[in-house]
């Protein structure tokens, strides 16, 4: 299922946790604190595609995005 950059900011803006998985860096953005705009929040989720970048898992409020085996064993563990 593809969701677009529009889309995928409304998924994000409905979490209060996101991680998001770039090779083996991982960013936590806590939406309740840190209330990132959406540019900065789009650089995060969405790839070059204009889609939200694979994999994505939304657990509750919150939203991992990308894969980092480390970040899915904490979360889901």
């Amino acid at each position: 299922m593809t969701i677009q950059a529009a889309d995928a900011l409304t998924l994000a803006r409905q979490a209060n946790d996101i991680y998001a998985a770039k090779g083996q860096k991982v960013v936590h953005v806590n939406l309740k604190k840190d209330k990132p705009d959406d540019e900065t929040l789009a650089k995060l989720i969405v790839g070059p595609s204009g889609n939200l970048r694979a994999p994505a898992l939304r657990m509750g409020k919150t939203l991992i995005v990308g894969f980092n085996r480390e970040t899915y064993e904490k979360l889901l563990g």
